[in-house]
């Protein structure tokens, strides 16, 4: 026991004699980082260093005591090494649990100064000996000024006084505490705490940790209680772009960036010292596409000087191949270096009526039944009435108002879902089960964090907030036959000539191919019935299934659709240029309202028509045709990504009673342009909570008025017409609208 002991004093003693402290200006000069896109061409290229070193007399006394409330607050009377949080971290990186710190202030210095940010043992051991040496030949004013001036505060600003300049716009030694505090939190993850452009999340978590700093600042005794009541949360700069980094590079590269982060694959601090090769699944042309079509069919039609509310709208998109799960091509807005939040990105507005095909495929998994036993399918007839009270539920009933405040009469759950009638699907969602509905947006792809996704009785509607490419990639599940694999942006990353591992596509069946393939099919109704909400999109003419969205006072509007080869998700977002506060698009363009078949459907149509030039045309695979849920999958989840699915032939027999026409003439299993006699896809009559022998009501035409009126069962050629989603009613949060 002696003898090892004496050993391993022996062996520490000798490293601390044989490890040498590095050059630190080698160590801490920023590389320049490469971004390609999927086909090896340059992005961007990024790395010009912000760093302006000042001596610890040029940072306030407030600044100081921030730091240290954050990361070490027992700095100045304790040793290098915190030898327990190390051991810890050493242990946990050896067998990949995570990359836990537990360093003091020192060690960090030592990181920033002398070593990369590659987490392993032989770094840690490294550090630690480094550590040890630094201690006995720097005072601590000497290793605290050190840590201030290597730490990473994001924005591309390296040391506390860049940090300063970037966020506040003053030197370090003006910093408040309230200033000072933001600075210290933002060091535990710069981008998802730079509150300029963080997500509701990211906002919430950077002011927690504000307060945790200044609250440490008065248990140590650094800022009186009666101060640190009175201070409020200072005020941030709107981040400055780098160059090179104009038109969608910045969105891209920023995206890459929080990929790279939340993946565990590099830290941004990594990141920001640069050297790094990052190949993208971004598709060149594609990108081109995309961004084309939001200029040629939106931006062109704006006329803020002479129209303000056309400067309130900001687009947002994302394209994904459904069989892989990659990103194929993003939107973020007009310019990363005028508009700085990612509209591709934000979870801050509304999905409004996309949400319902998340409801369908809810109902169909899990064999829904009506308020009266009978089993939900396409041919379910629901009584469509503006305002009609939710059965079923407790508490005060939820009444939903349609669109315009039109009632639909007795309907179709075809119909309805072709037509975005509210009243239909809140009553669905209670059938369904509103937790069943919330847990199948998260099987389906929706972050269980995202803002508002609650089992209320309006989730139907889209009270919910994901970002567009959340959306894009729920749809994609459904056009994967049910097997969902979340959206990737990084294809692979070098480094000094050595790849870095990147994390494979996790693919889990979320719901059966069935029920996925059937949603599908009742999808193709919005596009293909000429009174469907997303008629616009039959110009792609290729097999098409989707779903507009409206919301509360047009702040957003949305269309989601995809073909068999690619899913594509489409948002305006009615945003004030001054104030931020959102705001309605109403007006914008010109047109007469606002509402997802319009702008966002006329984007998506142009982009999908570049995106898939010279790709032969496939269809959907086949749905069921008894029109009755499929149930739970029994699948067991698989590893591999879903094949291409078989073309088919939609059936030519015509359609029987009940089941209606598809809307461009053929007769497609499922989709339902007129309910005919209003048979149940069980046989049996009657709807959810109505007379028992109800008449299916025609679908409505888009005819050239601002409100679609009802009509013979064929339609007129299909006439932009302005929409408004109809006001929320009830005990919860205004509903997301019609379509």
């Amino acid at each position: 026991m002696t003898a090892a002991l004496l050993l391993g004093i022996g062996a520490f003693v000798l490293g601390v004699a044989l490890v040498q402290v590095p050059d630190a200006h080698a160590a801490a000069t920023a590389q320049s980082n490469t971004w390609l896109y999927q086909d090896g061409s340059v992005i961007a290229r990024t790395g010009q260093t912000n760093r302006q070193n000042v001596d610890l007399d040029k940072v306030s006394l407030a600044a100081q005591h921030a730091a240290l409330a954050a990361e070490d607050r027992t700095f100045y009377q304790e040793g290098a090494v915190n030898v327990a949080g190390l051991a810890r971290a050493a242990f946990n990186t050896a067998k990949g649990d995570g990359t836990q710190g537990g360093s003091t202030i020192t060690q960090q210095y030592v990181k920033n100064t002398y070593l990369s940010q590659k987490q392993s043992v032989t770094r840690k051991v490294k550090e630690l000996f480094i550590a040890l040496k630094v201690d006995a030949t720097e005072s601590k004013d000497e290793v605290l000024s050190g840590y201030l001036n290597t730490s990473y505060y994001g924005r591309g600003a390296y040391g506390i006084q860049a940090g300063a300049q970037a966020y506040f716009g003053v030197d370090a030694a003006a910093l408040t505490p309230a200033q000072g505090a933001y600075l210290a939190a933002v060091l535990n993850a710069p981008s998802a705490y730079d509150v300029s452009t963080a997500t509701a999340t990211g906002k919430q978590n950077a002011l927690n940790r504000w307060n945790y700093v200044l609250d440490g600042m008065v248990k140590e005794n650094w800022l009186p209680a009666d101060e640190r009541a009175a201070i409020t949360f200072p005020e941030v700069k709107e981040p400055q772009a780098a160059p090179g980094l104009e038109g969608q590079a910045g969105y891209l590269v920023n995206a890459a960036k929080d990929y790279l982060s939340s993946q565990g694959i590099i830290s941004e601090a990594a990141l920001a010292k640069g050297g790094y090769t990052v190949r993208l699944s971004i598709d060149p042309a594609r990108e081109q596409d995309l961004a084309g079509a939001v200029q040629s069919r939106l931006t062109a039609d704006l006329a803020p000087d002479t129209r303000p509310v056309d400067a309130a709208a900001q687009a947002g998109a994302a394209s994904v191949d459904p069989k892989t799960g990659a990103i194929v091509a993003l939107y973020g807005g007009t310019d990363y270096t005028k508009h700085f939040v990612d509209n591709s990105a934000r979870r801050d507005y509304q999905a409004g009526s996309t949400f319902k095909a998340i409801t369908l495929a809810a109902a169909l998994e899990s064999r829904a039944t009506t308020q009266s036993g009978q089993t939900v399918g396409p041919r379910t007839v629901y009584d469509g009435t503006s305002g009609r009270k939710v059965r079923g539920g407790t508490g005060t009933p939820y009444a939903a108002p349609n669109e315009g405040g039109r009632n639909y009469g007795q309907v179709t759950l075809q119909q309805a879902t072709d037509w975005s009638v509210n009243s239909v699907f809140t009553q669905l969602a209670q059938d369904t089960g509103l937790a069943k509905v919330r847990d199948t947006a998260v099987a389906l792809g929706l972050p269980a964090d995202t803002p508002e996704l609650a089992a209320q009785p309006s989730v139907p509607l889209g009270v919910a907030t994901p970002s567009v490419l959340d959306m894009a990639g729920v749809y994609a599940t459904l056009d994967n036959g049910g097997r969902q694999i979340t959206p990737w942006l990084v294809q692979s990353v070098e480094f000094e000539g050595q790849q870095s591992a990147i994390p494979a596509p996790q693919v889990r069946q979320a719901i059966s191919e069935d029920t996925a393939n059937r949603v599908t099919a009742m999808l193709r109704g919005v596009v293909d019935d000429p009174g469907g909400t997303g008629y616009r999109a039959q110009a792609l003419d290729r097999p098409v299934a989707g779903k507009t969205g409206t919301t509360d006072d047009q702040k957003s509007v949305w269309f989601v659709g995809y073909t068999p080869e690619l899913v594509t998700s489409v948002a305006l977002f009615g945003q004030d240029p001054t104030s931020g506060r959102q705001v309605s698009l109403a007006g914008t363009g010109g047109q007469s309202g606002a509402a997802g078949g319009q702008y966002p459907a006329q984007i998506w149509t142009t982009y999908m028509k570049a995106a898939l030039k010279g790709t032969p045309v496939a269809d959907f695979a086949d749905a069921r045709t008894d029109g009755v849920g499929s149930g739970p999958s029994s699948s067991t989840p698989t590893a591999d990504p879903s094949p291409s699915p078989t073309a088919s032939t939609p059936p030519s027999a015509a359609p029987t009673s009940g089941s209606g026409s598809a809307g461009s003439g053929s007769s497609r299993s499922g989709a339902s342009a007129q309910a005919g006699s209003g048979a149940r896809s069980d046989g049996s009559q009657g709807s959810s909570g109505a007379s028992p022998e109800p008449t299916a009501t025609p679908r409505p035409n888009r005819s050239p008025s601002a409100t679609p009126t009802r009509g013979a069962s064929t339609a007129p050629a299909p006439n932009p017409t302005g929409t408004k989603a109809p006001a929320g009613a009830g005990a919860d949060s205004a509903a997301g609208g019609g379509g």
